[in-house]
């Protein structure tokens, strides 16, 4: 089982990530939420001290989090 571990940051946070301690390689490469206000990076091992006193979510948390509305945008049928 991977030990991989998700932080949901806000996007004004996005420069304070050190990307040589998380998975992502660049804020380029980042999901935001709809409103764009909010983006997420993942990990395995110990925290990132860059996400010291942010909350971490598991892999099935995570996908609760992005299914919901504020992180996947509704299609409206034509």
């Amino acid at each position: 089982m991977s030990d991989r571990q998700y932080v949901i940051i806000n996007s004004a946070d996005v420069s304070s990530v050190n990307f040589e301690d998380v998975l992502e390689t660049s804020s380029d490469t980042l999901r935001y939420n709809v409103a764009g206000d909010e983006t997420f990076v993942k990990y395995e091992g110990p925290k990132p001290r860059c996400l010291y006193g942010k909350d971490t979510l598991s892999y099935s948390a995570m996908l609760t989090v992005l299914s919901g509305e504020a992180w996947t945008e509704t299609m409206e049928e034509e």
